[in-house]
């Protein structure tokens, strides 16, 4: 039978208060009382539950990552930098996998049921599109909330996310300096903010270069790996002339697609055709040839995340100690916003012109 704290109490002959202590890490126990309760505790295979104990203190324990279903693959590199830095700090994760089924009103109403167990000292939430505003919300009314890489031009809470735009003129500025100056571009659907900002790079990068931008080189695209080959046979009917001679592609998704039309075209990367994706995903590395890229700070991300997100818990604490109310954040001081760099990997589907 399991035992509960107030087994423990009664074989040690003490108050719950003082194995509540114990389990704390509470200084002020008689080291003699502490190695009594510790030896029970471990000869009765004692668990404390950290939602009694939560209940008990007051204070919460745990961190809440909310993220969407959608994103999984590309989550597990945040989540192994979240975890690393909570496995350091007295909190444990809860990872909250939200359906992208869901509408706004739905997304809200689930975060409202995890606030309503008060287990949650704070939410660290990565691409909340809809419930953002939201989250807004209980960050200007105190509630420690960070959020990562949402897609929304102007936030209202602290936000982490990636230098889209950065990351995409490095990735231009390679193919130029390889000698390119026909580059196409596969876009993404422009309602989103990163597909916004990879474009504006490309077209900063061209226009540095003192090259004009050529629609016809600009062909809209979106995730699945079939609309990448889709658009790079758009660009291989072109007349030779027209034709470019490298493609920057918005995601690796896109790039395998653009290498499966080359093939069928009878076209080689990187010999007839330079090819750069953008986000490091696995699968990068082995496809054929393997694909220079732009890596994303996922790991990064997820680590300064929740930092930022401790310190604001740690504020908020302090204020609590101090008996104070919980401080509604002034709309004066606006909240870090923090884009992390981009870094190149240069392989084999890029060389120089011909």
């Amino acid at each position: 039978m399991a035992r509960t704290i107030g087994d423990i109490a009664r074989l040690a002959g003490v108050s719950k208060a003082t194995v509540s202590r114990v389990l704390n890490n509470k200084p002020d126990v008689d080291p003699a009382t502490r190695e009594r309760i510790l030896r029970i505790i471990e000869e009765e295979n004692f668990v404390p539950s950290f939602t009694a104990s939560n209940l008990a203190s007051g204070h919460n324990r745990f961190i809440s990552m909310l993220m969407p279903t959608s994103l999984w693959n590309f989550l597990s590199d945040v989540i192994k930098g979240v975890a690393e830095v909570i496995s350091l700090s007295a909190y444990q994760l809860v990872l909250h996998v939200l359906p992208d089924t869901l509408d706004a009103e739905a997304q809200c109403k689930y975060i409202e049921n995890i606030l309503a167990m008060k287990l949650t000292a704070g939410l660290l939430a990565f691409f909340p599109k809809d419930s953002a505003p939201y989250l807004e919300q209980l960050y200007q009314q105190g509630f420690p909330v960070v959020i990562l890489d949402d897609q929304r031009p102007l936030v209202a809470a602290p936000w982490i996310g990636a230098d889209n735009k950065g990351g995409a003129y490095i990735a231009v500025q390679h193919l130029l300096r390889l000698g390119h100056r026909h580059i196409a571009h596969i876009s993404l659907p422009q309602h989103l903010l990163f597909a916004r900002e990879r474009y504006q790079g490309y077209c900063q990068a061209l226009e540095e270069a003192g090259i004009a931008l050529d629609p016809e080189l600009v062909v809209a695209g979106d995730f699945p790996m079939q609309s990448g080959q889709h658009a790079a046979e758009k660009l291989f009917h072109l007349p030779p002339e027209r034709r470019p001679t490298a493609i920057f592609a918005s995601l690796d998704m896109q790039a395998y697609g653009v290498i499966h039309a080359a093939q069928q075209y009878g076209l080689r990367i990187p010999d007839d055709i330079a090819l750069v994706g953008f986000d490091d995903n696995e699968t990068s590395l082995i496809v054929h040839p393997s694909l220079t890229t732009i890596r994303q700070p996922r790991y990064e991300m997820g680590q300064r995340g929740v930092q930022l997100l401790l310190s604001i818990i740690e504020e908020s604490r302090v204020h609590a100690h101090n008996n104070s109310s919980p401080k509604l954040r002034s709309v004066q001081q606006p909240p870090v916003r923090l884009q992390l760099p981009m870094t190149l990997v240069v392989r084999d589907s890029s060389q120089p012109s011909q």
